[in-house]
């Protein structure tokens, strides 16, 4: 199989270089390769990180920086081929490794120990189906459950989700509803066998604002109601500070900071996390106290950069202001640069001593 350059593949996390005791999900050198004709796209490129019992941890980054798969990957739902998540991953769950699994098995597991919220629930939604026999379908499948029991039950998630007179929509079918209820059925479904994990996946893309956040603020109730372990996936900010205890940042398919939410807001150590969050709208910067004109969004030049065509050093090197000889060369190592603050940055000192906007 094909492996990362030595010089250029970023250093272990030595924090993550054994299970942790007490750990719920446990990922270590998570790699995950797309084998096109363009070239080896590096979708995940040595992700490793923990998460505890109860606790949000949020991944953020732009589209194409590898969250999304990560969380496929995490479900064992990369398409192969061409997608492969390479032997040397480790995906620990609750003291076993679904790596390990074989496809039976691992059915078991998706739905019941590890459920996904997915981006899109009109085209997560089985059309032909109605909502309540979708939510059945995990309770039947996973449950044992008699259909009878399963609808019943079918209804009460519809009831949990708040879903109004949940046993009239338990017999519609997706196109009959809104599209902050179908997110709302989604939600019913992953939740339904009261999983270990909750993967996220910008469950409330395409949502207006008010909506946003009503889902989002389900997804913490439930959280706390049925002890949940959350994966929120994002690009969103604003979102994280209000849901997330912690924070991965990822770039170019590989980790570039991580640390808690007060840590990452207060005084973040990456160039492009601070360039994330200078992006972030903020009331107080619309207007100075004597510029009566509207303030402009900060912005970060350039785009991610194609995955099968990554530079030699720095994957953010084209696009940082802080970029030098060095980091267009050397890809930096990922250290913990404070006390549980992670970061791949030659200049993750310099970059504090500046502002986030």
């Amino acid at each position: 199989m094909t492996s990362t350059n030595a010089a250029t593949a970023p250093a272990a996390n030595p924090k993550a270089a054994t299970p942790a005791e007490g750990a719920l999900l446990t990922v270590q050198d998570l790699t995950t390769y797309f084998f096109t004709r363009q070239g080896l796209v590096k979708a995940v490129d040595g992700v490793s990180f923990e998460l505890q019992r109860g606790e949000t941890l949020a991944i953020v980054g732009e589209s194409g920086c590898g969250k999304s798969i990560t969380a496929l990957s995490l479900m064992r739902l990369v398409p192969d081929p061409p997608g492969r998540i390479l032997d040397k991953s480790r995906i620990v769950l609750d003291g076993v490794d679904v790596m390990k699994l074989d496809e039976s098995a691992m059915r078991k597991v998706r739905g019941n120990d590890i459920s996904m919220i997915f981006q899109e629930p009109m085209t997560s939604l089985n059309p032909v189906m109605t909502v309540g026999d979708q939510i059945a379908e995990v309770l039947l499948l996973h449950q044992g459950m008699t259909k009878a029991e399963a609808t019943a039950k079918a209804v009460d998630m519809l009831r949990l989700v708040k879903i109004p007179t949940p046993e009239q929509r338990v017999r519609e079918y997706p196109h009959q509803l809104s599209g902050g209820m179908r997110q709302r059925v989604m939600i019913a479904i992953a939740v339904a066998c009261n999983p270990k994990v909750l993967i996220a996946d910008e469950p409330t893309t395409a949502l207006d604002v008010t909506i946003q956040a009503q889902i989002l603020d389900l997804i913490v109730e439930l959280q706390k109601k049925l002890g949940t372990a959350v994966i929120l996936i994002t690009h969103d900010l604003g979102v994280v500070a209000e849901a997330a205890q912690r924070v991965i940042v990822m770039y170019a398919g590989r980790k570039v900071e991580e640390a808690s939410v007060e840590d990452l807001f207060g005084a973040s150590l990456h160039p492009y996390t601070r360039g994330l969050l200078a992006s972030i709208p903020r009331l107080d910067l619309i207007r100075g106290a004597e510029d009566t004109s509207p303030g402009r969004l900060q912005e970060i030049p350039g785009i991610v950069p194609a995955l099968h065509d990554l530079p030699k050093g720095c994957a953010f090197a084209p696009r940082c202001t802080y970029a030098d000889e060095r980091c267009k060369a050397e890809y930096p190592a990922y250290e913990e640069k404070r006390p549980g603050h992670w970061a791949a940055c030659w200049k993750s000192e310099i970059v504090a001593g500046g502002t986030n906007g």
